[in-house]
C-alpha cells in the first residue's frame, strides 16, 4: 500500500495548493485534474485523501454502449464491487459532460462500500439523489443522459487519464476546495514530508505578513528570513 495511516493523516492537513508547489519543485507540473471540481454537498469544505481506484471510459460505440451493457461482467457495477474501502474512485470520462457516468444508485453503493470519494472529468446524473447519498463527488457538473449516451465503459484498475493527468492504480489523490491533485505512489512519503515543512514555513510567513512585513525577501524567504524562521521553529514559535 502506498498510503499508510500516518501519511494519510498528514496529507489531510495539507492543501492541494501546497502539494502542487512541492510537486512542481520535484519537476511534476501536470498533477491537477482539470474539470474535477467539488460538486456535492459532501465535497464542500473538506479535504479527502485516498489511493486511486481507476475506471476507464472510451467513446460510445453503438454495439457496446447499450443499457444491456450494465449487466455485463465488464461494467461499472462490477467495478464498484471490486473497490476496497477507503479508495478514491477516479474515472476517465474523457471530459464528456453531456452524459452522467454515475447516478444516485451507483453513488449510494459507492458510499455503502466505504469509498472515500468519486473524482471524474465528466458528469454525474440524478444530481438531487447523488447529493442525498452523502458521497463526496468532484466532477465537471450534472447531466441527465445516462453514460451510454456518450461513453462506453471498458475497464478498471489500469492507467487512465483524468482531467489531463496520468493516473495509475495506487497513486494517491488529495481533494479539497481547489480540486484534486495526484501524487505518484513512489513519491508519496517524500512529497508528504516536504509539504508538511512547506505548510509550516508558509504559516510562519503569514504571521509575518499579519505583523506588517513586506513580501520582498519574505516570500520567498531570503537567507536572513530563513534564519529567523529556523530560529523560531527551534524555539517552538513556528
Amino acid at each position: 500500500m502506498a498510503l499508510s495511516a500516518e501519511t494519510k493523516a498528514k496529507l489531510e492537513k495539507i492543501t492541494t495548493a501546497t502539494l502542487t508547489t512541492v510537486l512542481l519543485k520535484k519537476g511534476l507540473r501536470n498533477v491537477w485534474m482539470r474539470k474535477a471540481a467539488p460538486f456535492t454537498p459532501a465535497a464542500q469544505n473538506v479535504r479527502l485523501v485516498g489511493e486511486a481506484f481507476t475506471l476507464r471510459f472510451v467513446p460510445a460505440r453503438e454495439d457496446l454502449a447499450t443499457p444491456a451493457s450494465w449487466s455485463s461482467p465488464i461494467s461499472t457495477r462490477a467495478a464498484i464491487e471490486a473497490m476496497p474501502e477507503g479508495v478514491i474512485a477516479v474515472a476517465d470520462a474523457m471530459g464528456v459532460t453531456d452524459a452522467g457516468i454515475f447516478g444516485d444508485i451507483l453513488c449510494a453503493r459507492l458510499a455503502k462500500r466505504g469509498v472515500t470519494a468519486l473524482v471524474t472529468d465528466g458528469a454525474v446524473r440524478d444530481v438531487a439523489g447523488v447529493n442525498g447519498t452523502g458521497l463526496p463527488v468532484w466532477c465537471a457538473g450534472g447531466a441527465a443522459p445516462p453514460s451510454v449516451a456518450g461513453l462506453t465503459f471498458v475497464s478498471w484498475q489500469e492507467p487512465i487519464g483524468c482531467g489531463g493527468v496520468a493516473v495509475f492504480p495506487g497513486d494517491v489523490v488529495v481533494c479539497d476546495a481547489d480540486g484534486c491533485v495526484l501524487i505518484p505512489k513512489d513519491m508519496v512519503e517524500a512529497v508528504t514530508e516536504e509539504s508538511v515543512e512547506q505548510e509550516r514555513l508558509e504559516g510562519w510567513i503569514m504571521k509575518q505578513v499579519d505583523a506588517g512585513m513586506a513580501l520582498p525577501g519574505l516570500y520567498p524567504a531570503n537567507a536572513e528570513n530563513k534564519a529567523r524562521y529556523e530560529a523560531d521553529k527551534a524555539a517552538g514559535r513556528a
